[in-house]
């Protein structure tokens, strides 16, 4: 049995450390895409989980491929494609930890995953399926993810999905728009940033985004909001967390994928059913998740960033007293 499969990228992250004196910058290299850090954060947390995706055949996608079993995550489900390069993204960091991006692909190997490569029976046997749009932004990765996510629907699997929205990976923003709000129609749970709320509706709050969400039948809604933490909503009820003090941010890289594979992690420890879920199921997956995020700031990369269980439940327990 599978808790979580994602489809999506997997790639390196190359972050600046360091620049010389004209300006070039020294890279270290990390192991990243926002699926393979979701699901090493539920890896992290006890729960069983598998890739569907593609990299290439070549020493980066090999590396990925092994830190990806490393962190115990099912690989079988990783295409290693002769043809094409692992995806490369270069990061830039300023003095607050934020990023800015832009990327080796065109193509990289995981915009050319084809449905017919596809392992079904890791969607088959998991209770969520995770997607994110940059598999939506070019073919054949396009009409794998979408087959993929509408099989898993069908069956009555959970459908988690984050908007990860890369502007530099879209030619035209508003089929950016067609596909984020695709991927809002057809999930169940949506962990979706406040940035990303602002692109498709504008200066809104998180209360009426989450409203528009749950008309679009999303049943469980986080909104994050970067270092103020989360609103959380379901039918039941809705909330703020807060992200805990005295956090020294050196890297943002995977923050939200985190967060989203820590919240769905509580939600699952649960063995409730989405309807069945309680306000205090969100504030609880919610206030873990801030934690998780925010530790995982402090360490550079995505999935290398991922913080122990135990280091998060000290934390917790301190935030709430």
């Amino acid at each position: 049995m599978i808790d979580v499969t994602a489809i999506g990228e997997l790639l390196i992250d190359f972050a600046a450390k360091s620049t010389d004196e004209e300006g070039y910058p020294t890279m270290a290299a990390n192991p990243g895409g926002a699926p393979g850090n979701f699901l090493a954060a539920l890896s992290a947390y006890g729960f069983k989980t598998a890739f569907l995706g593609k990299v290439g055949d070549d020493d980066f996608g090999k590396r990925l491929v092994d830190t990806l079993k490393k962190h115990g995550i099912e690989t079988k489900g990783i295409v290693s494609d002769p043809n094409v390069f692992t995806t490369l993204a270069f990061v830039s960091i300023d003095e607050t930890g934020n990023r800015s991006f832009s990327f080796a692909r065109k193509p990289g190997a995981d915009t050319q995953l084809r449905f017919e490569e596809l392992d079904m029976s890791l969607i088959e046997q998991a209770r969520d399926f995770h997607f994110g749009t940059l598999s939506l932004t070019a073919e054949p990765s396009k009409t794998a993810t979408k087959r993929a996510v509408c099989f898993a629907k069908d069956i009555g699997k959970w459908i988690s999905f984050d908007p990860n929205l890369r502007i530099p990976l879209w030619n035209d923003l508003e089929e950016a728009k067609r596909q984020i709000l695709w991927g809002l129609d057809i999930a169940d749970i949506v962990k979706i940033s406040d940035e990303e709320t602002a692109f498709l509706w504008g200066n809104i709050s998180p209360e009426e985004a989450a409203e528009k969400l749950h008309k679009m039948g999303v049943s469980v809604v986080f909104v994050t909001l970067g270092p103020k933490g989360a609103y959380y909503s379901c039918k039941k009820g809705a909330g703020y967390a807060k992200s805990p003090e005295n956090i020294h941010p050196v890297d943002t890289t995977g923050a939200g994928d985190i967060f989203g594979g820590s919240a769905l992690s509580r939600l699952l420890s649960t063995n409730k059913t989405l309807d069945g879920l309680s306000t205090d199921d969100l504030k609880n997956a919610a206030e873990f998740a801030c934690a998780a995020a925010s530790l995982s700031t402090e360490a550079f990369g995505g999935i290398s960033s991922v913080p122990p269980l135990e280091k998060i439940t000290s934390l917790c327990g301190k935030t709430n007293k």
